[in-house]
């Protein structure tokens, strides 16, 4: 009979591996590098293996327990089990010839022929299931972590508008050289990276930098691509293309992690296959005294494949949890590294204030009020959507005032507005703009700018027939939630909470004791963030760095955790470990709060496995537990484990459910 059973075994073995040497394709000779789509054919085709096998072992665990009812069933079952242990064969023989060790995959292989030689398979049955959970897990783990990566990038034309031989055509974006005219108008996005011959305009730069206020430009200055002109039409000669332009090169630093492993699984995993060898050993020893069955009982003492699928269980399960919250993980390393944090730096601009500047003080000269002034520059950009436009409408409802009707008014758009309304010439813009249509600024007008220049507010001014009649500052916004923040921080143990800013030192420590930080950094230059990053962790310090512009990306991958808002820079939310979806810095603090949760759930569950593998080694070699009932209690425990990694999932629908009835009794 035991021999019947292997030679079923080495039958099926045998008949598997002639299949794919006759009827699978043989790999090509000339290896090359997969491109996007060939990737993920690969990845798909290893997804359907690993889900083969899975619904393969899940029926031979069905018929396993049917034959001992119906015996027919168990040359059928033998079967089974042999065609689903044959990939962990596989895999045991790569490990013993390419690392010349011997791991748990082994153990687990001598597991499943021992169960077919002892009449077993039940116990085959079980092992082969695990193993290939193990397999399904992992790759839905990075399946699921790959589907939670967001493209945050601008979307790019297809096509463009380019000139040539004195006539403007509409060209495929790809066919762009070098030298070439595009032309780029109102409310398009820049599609290349360029210099501009012809033309200003104001180009809101948010893409790359995060500054929400948008930038002027003329001829000779530098664009970059994906980014957005506001106002204007401009003519640029091409520099860069495609994958040669600043947001694609960029962009290549995004961080594709997509298998979350921390320190505590990795070292579960190593513990079970240094187990290895000895456990064998053991066995094959302990064998003539304890009997065949309960030497083989041995062999699942080190649960590799237990360990890899549970850790793998709660760490998705946690990153579901922080999914939930609007908080997506991109590097796994950010879990661990989020526990040991002990510094917060906050970038200022775009980070611990809005996108949506305020209207502060309001400068009237000549012969107008301050709620005039408010008049005529809301009129004049009423019809426009950026931050600025957007700040200073929003002023003028607050107080009820009626703008002037100038639909049909001729706007020449520039650093500024020009509008020609009745029998009035109305300028709004920059005090740049006012110099370069020969507009002199008064005195009052020069103070307010450089009032405005050191506390890092923007001073947007009003002309009239050419004469300077106001100005309008636009003040950053806090984000309404940051002092709660704070104070979370500090009540979780944080140390050290500290804003760094390009802004002037009056801007900073205007901001720093608003918020009760006493630890600011001002005019720091973009090159200079990481090395005070650096210049911090040499003093001991695990450092968190909170970003948002492109000024931010080297400092963000220097610091130890990295964090970026959606809706802020593409280039920092592709290099930050970790994007608030919401845009806002509300679940900032669940970032270390779910961290310290996984790590003691990982910990608590290799200490478990620990405890089952010494009780499991005892049960075999002194009670000489048959490998059938050792498999049985593994399952028992095996379900107890899978409850205690399903926990997370309980409580973020117990939380649910908690907000809905909130909201309800809100409601009534």
């Amino acid at each position: 009979m035991l021999l019947a059973k292997l030679g079923i075994m080495f039958t099926v073995y045998a008949g598997v591996k002639a299949y794919k040497t006759c009827f699978k394709l043989k790999p090509q000779a000339t290896q090359q590098i997969p491109d996007a789509t060939e990737s993920d054919d690969i990845q798909k085709k290893i997804e359907q293996k690993h889900d083969h096998y899975f619904a393969a072992s899940s029926v031979g665990v069905g018929v396993s327990i049917a034959s001992y009812a119906y015996p027919p069933l168990i040359p059928v079952s033998v079967v089974l089990v042999s065609y689903t242990t044959i990939p962990i064969i596989d895999d045991a023989i790569k490990t013993l010839s390419s690392e010349k060790r011997i791991r748990n995959d082994t153990l687990t292989a001598t597991t499943g022929v021992l169960a077919i030689a002892l009449n077993q398979s039940f116990a085959g049955a079980i092992e082969s299931w695990v193993y290939h959970l193990g397999d399904k897990m992992v790759t839905k783990t990075k399946d699921t972590s790959e589907k939670m990566l967001t493209n945050v990038f601008e979307q790019q034309p297809s096509k463009v508008w380019i000139l040539r031989d004195g006539a403007e055509i509409e060209v495929d974006l790809e066919t762009v050289q070098l030298d070439d005219i595009v032309i780029v108008n109102t409310g398009m996005v820049i599609p290349v990276d360029g210099v501009i011959k012809q033309g200003m305009a104001v180009i809101d730069q948010q893409a790359l930098t995060g500054e929400a206020v948008p930038v002027e430009r003329t001829v000779g200055d530098k664009v970059f691509a994906s980014t957005l002109l506001v106002s204007g039409s401009v003519h640029l000669q091409v520099e860069k293309t495609g994958a040669e332009t600043t947001v694609s090169k960029l962009g290549d630093l995004l961080n594709h992690t997509s298998t979350f492993k921390t320190s505590l699984q990795l070292e579960g995993e190593k513990w079970a296959d240094r187990a290895s060898t000895p456990l064998l050993a053991l066995s094959m020893v302990s064998m003539p005294f304890i009997g065949l069955s309960s030497a083989a009982s041995i062999l699942i003492s080190a649960p590799t494949n237990t360990i890899r699928i549970l850790t793998s269980m709660q760490t998705l399960n946690h990153l579901s949890v922080m999914a939930s919250k609007g908080i997506l993980i991109k590097d796994g390393r950010a879990l661990e590294e989020s526990i040991k944090v002990d510094t917060v730096l906050f970038d200022k601009t775009g980070t611990l204030t809005t996108d949506q500047p305020t209207v502060g003080r309001i400068v009237a000269c000549a012969d107008l009020t301050e709620e005039q002034v408010l008049k005529y520059t809301a009129s004049v950009e009423c019809r426009l959507s950026h931050p600025i436009a957007n700040a200073i409408l929003k002023e003028a409802q607050h107080y009820n005032i009626p703008l002037f009707s100038i639909e049909d008014a001729n706007y020449k758009v520039g650093y500024g507005l020009t509008v020609s309304y009745q029998d009035q010439v109305i300028q709004v813009g920059s005090a740049r703009f006012m110099r370069a249509e020969q507009i002199e600024l008064p005195e009052e007008i020069v103070q307010a700018q450089q009032h405005a220049d050191e506390q890092g507010y923007s001073l947007v001014l009003l002309a009239v027939d050419q004469q300077i009649k106001g100005a309008l500052e636009l003040r950053p916004q806090v984000r309404p939630e940051v002092k709660q923040v704070l104070k979370t921080l500090r009540n979780n143990g944080i140390k050290h909470i500290a804003i760094v800013s390009g802004d002037h030192k009056q801007a900073t420590q205007k901001l720093a004791e608003s918020l009760g930080i006493e630890e600011y950094f001002y005019e720091v230059l973009p090159q200079d963030k990481a090395a005070l990053v650096e210049q911090l962790q040499a003093q001991g310090r695990r450092v968190c760095f909170v970003g948002d512009g492109i000024n931010d990306t080297v400092a963000m991958k220097q610091a130890n955790v990295s964090v970026s808002l959606s809706g802020a820079s593409s280039i920092a939310t592709d290099m930050a470990q970790v994007v608030l979806l919401d845009g806002s810095l509300n679940q900032f603090t669940d970032i270390f709060e779910i961290s310290q949760k996984l790590n003691n759930s990982l910990r608590n569950s290799l200490l478990f496995w620990i405890g089952y593998g010494v009780t499991n080694l005892a049960a075999a070699s002194i009670l000489r537990y048959s490998l059938t009932r050792s498999v049985v209690i593994f399952s028992g425990v095996f379900g107890l484990g899978v409850g205690h990694a399903m926990l997370p999932l309980r409580e973020m629908e117990t939380e649910t459910i908690e907000t809905v009835v909130e909201v309800a009794e809100t409601v009534i």
